[in-house]
């Protein structure tokens, strides 16, 4: 949560038999309901927790994003596409040849109910990205677009895609063969499919802690993900997938954008090191939203006040799956310091 964000009265800690028996993704939206409750006892006698879901809004991501790519409401102009009345389309724009638009379906942040985070308590998960479009996920989308040939004849996957902004941009901005959205919203593919081309889409469900069919593994070239690594219990599933899906192959990799937030990060490092990935941690992988990044930092860009660099810039992670040096050190030691200095170009160009 944001340091910046205006001071509440903590929420009360929850007991040892109430956190034993609380899975470990829903155990966050009841320390957060317990602050939207205490925040606002002031204003209310008895409040009902899907009156402050705006709220938890803003404390979440004080909604903003860094906004380099256009989008609007559009829902008077897609009323077909909107099927409930508390969902919003909204249009992007995307900075690419042909400047090809993608509608995505949101919930309004003034229709949200508690009902739409029940899959958290139900499988265990994480549905905050189904809440709406987070700072990472739309750099991530940037950046997919901005480096588009990396993805030409690759099959990919976007893990926790919520919404699927990055992932359906791929799919609409690349040459990429196949995209594989899991955990996200299928209606925001069915109604995109013309922006698609020839790359392939598809959506799946994926839980990180249950093991995939064996057909999946080893099947992609390209995995991302935004905003992921916060949930520290995740992390060992989360790399567990990575490592297991990931074709063993000197130009697949994993592109991860994550803010700090505290030292969830560094851990999931860790985690990768010792699952015997290799990764690199990037700062600056993008002049433009560097330079934004800075302007917020310093204050010479007051369009976001709440903004604080721990929670709200995301870094690059590049994983990659060391599986595929091991075999070819197994057949050839040669080949294989070939092969790595030829990877050492390709992600640093």
């Amino acid at each position: 949560m944001d340091s910046a964000s205006p001071p509440y009265p903590p929420p009360a800690q929850a007991s040892a038999a109430e956190a034993s028996g609380a899975s470990n993704a829903s155990l966050r939206w009841r320390i957060l309901r317990r602050a939207l409750l205490a925040r606002s006892a002031s204003t209310s006698r008895a409040p009902g927790p899907h009156r402050f879901l705006p709220l938890l809004l803003s404390l979440l991501a004080s909604a903003a994003t860094y906004s380099i790519i256009s989008h609007g409401d559009s829902s008077s102009r897609n009323e077909n596409i909107v099927e409930c009345h508390n969902d919003v389309c909204v249009c992007y724009k995307l900075p690419c040849e042909g400047s090809r638009k993608l509608n995505l379906v949101y919930r309004r942040e003034d229709s949200l109910e508690l009902n739409d985070i029940v899959a958290s308590n139900r499988y265990n998960i994480d549905t905050t990205g189904l809440v709406c479009c987070w700072p990472s996920e739309e750099v991530l989308a940037y950046y997919c677009i901005n480096h588009s040939d990396m993805f030409r004849s690759k099959k990919v996957l976007e893990l926790g895609s919520g919404y699927g902004l990055a992932g359906l941009a791929i799919a609409a901005s690349t040459d990429a063969d196949e995209v594989v959205i899991s955990d996200g919203n299928p209606q925001n593919i069915s109604i995109n499919t013309e922006t698609f081309g020839q790359t392939k889409v598809n959506s799946m469900v994926l839980h990180w802690d249950v093991e995939q069919a064996s057909e999946m593994n080893s099947s992609f070239d390209i995995i991302v993900a935004s905003d992921c690594t916060f949930f520290k219990q995740f992390h060992q599933s989360l790399v567990r997938v990575v490592k297991s899906l990931l074709k063993p192959s000197e130009t697949s990799q994993a592109i991860f954008l994550s803010p700090k937030r505290g030292d969830s990060l560094s851990k999931f490092l860790e985690v990768i090191k010792k699952n015997g990935l290799t990764c690199e941690l990037i700062e600056k992988y993008d002049p433009t939203v560097w330079n934004m990044h800075k302007k917020y930092v310093s204050g010479d860009n007051r369009s976001w006040p709440n903004y604080n660099e721990e929670h709200c810039y995301p870094l690059l992670i590049r994983i990659i799956n060391t599986q595929f040096y091991v075999l070819c050190y197994e057949n050839d030691p040669a080949p294989a310091r070939i092969a790595s200095y030829l990877h050492r170009l390709i992600i640093e160009s």
